[in-house]
């Protein structure tokens, strides 16, 4: 043996065989390539095709021109099978196990033999825009399920944090067959006006003994809500949890009736060990048969439509008025002119909006 060479050495390897054959890897990019029509797209979520459900709700969350003319197309198209489903909003401030609750309420349904769609809003950040979309990770027994869908969305610079397309993927879910559509916000706040013009019922989830009692009493928010959910109502919490449906109650019957003649509700739920949550959708079923009867339900469903149709407009207009050379190029002036301090904030808006 040669005593100078090392016993560190690095024998020749063995050729590790190409993971992807390549007729799979040409198959692949093919139909990654290839464009389906409206038509294709339309018939497959009639179906109940989750993929292509999936692809027209990118179409639709897209910016890019054509992407979106395509998915107004298909919006058109699957329209006359909307309209059929029970839409629920649930917000509530972060860490109150919305996603928990969620997962727990959409098995529920689905033990009954209904199809859910849950459209989770994922806070994007300010700085870098990301959003992380973990939601599907929160759920991981729902996510299994095959009466369910799961779509989380950046919220982007929407208000709020509800996802601006939000509205248009619940006319695609609706078309796919889902009769309960779910919408999860980011937080309270500013997206309580937004999700309660897409919804038919909206619930508050709330934490006990830990100061939200007094938030309760809030104006704005009372009049939001038509049910209050204390969640986490279980072992030591449980005690704290009843006295805070007390309160909650109180705050309740200091506002006149609602005009869908409900008397929001107060209910306890843990939604970790599965408790209250039946109670819960008896509550939104008495819901939905009181304002269907009473012709509250289609009235609020229109007035919807017209909050959808001025939105629209003003987002259109926005659009519009950025993206025009024009103004791009007569903005850039007005900054600048801002910066030096020879304008006003005011006087240069005024100036843009003449153009």
């Amino acid at each position: 043996m040669d005593k100078n060479k090392s016993a560190l050495q690095e024998n020749e390897g063995v050729l590790k065989p190409k993971t992807t054959h390549f007729l799979s890897a040409e198959k692949i990019k093919r139909n990654r390539a290839k464009q389906h029509t409206v038509e294709q797209f339309v018939s497959k979520i009639l179906e109940g095709n989750i993929t292509f459900l999936s692809r027209a709700i990118t179409l639709v969350e897209s910016t890019n021109v054509n992407h979106q003319k395509k998915a107004n197309e298909i919006l058109e198209r699957c329209l006359p099978f909307a309209n059929k489903s029970v839409r629920i909003g649930i917000t509530g401030v972060p860490g109150v196990g919305k996603s928990t609750f969620i997962e727990s309420f959409g098995k529920y349904l689905t033990s009954q033999h209904k199809k859910v769609a849950v459209l989770a809003v994922d806070p994007s950040s300010s700085v870098h825009k990301g959003s992380i979309l973990g939601d599907k990770t929160r759920m991981e027994e729902l996510v299994t399920d095959k009466n369910a869908f799961i779509r989380p969305s950046p919220s982007g610079t929407s208000l709020g944090g509800v996802a601006q397309k939000t509205r248009e993927s619940i006319i695609l879910c609706e078309a796919a067959g889902f009769d309960t559509i779910i919408i999860e916000t980011v937080g309270v706040g500013q997206s309580e006006t937004v999700v309660h013009s897409m919804v038919d019922f909206f619930l508050l989830l709330k934490l006990a003994g830990a100061g939200d009692e007094l938030q309760g009493i809030k104006r704005g928010i009372i009049e939001m809500a038509d049910a209050i959910v204390i969640n986490k109502a279980d072992g030591e919490n449980e005690k704290n949890a009843k006295i805070a449906k007390v309160e909650f109650n109180r705050a309740l019957h200091l506002y006149p009736i609602k005009e869908s003649n409900w008397q929001p509700k107060v209910l306890t739920a843990s939604a970790l060990h599965n408790l209250g949550i039946e109670k819960i959708d008896n509550m939104i079923v008495d819901y939905i048969t009181l304002t269907k009867e009473n012709n509250y339900f289609d009235k609020k469903r229109n007035q919807q439509n017209k909050y959808w149709l001025l939105s629209t407009i003003e987002q259109q207009l926005k659009a519009n008025f950025y993206n025009n050379p024009l103004i791009k190029n007569a903005l850039t002036q007005e900054i600048t002119a801002l910066e030096n301090g020879k304008t006003t904030p005011f006087n240069a808006a005024k100036r843009l909006l003449e153009l």
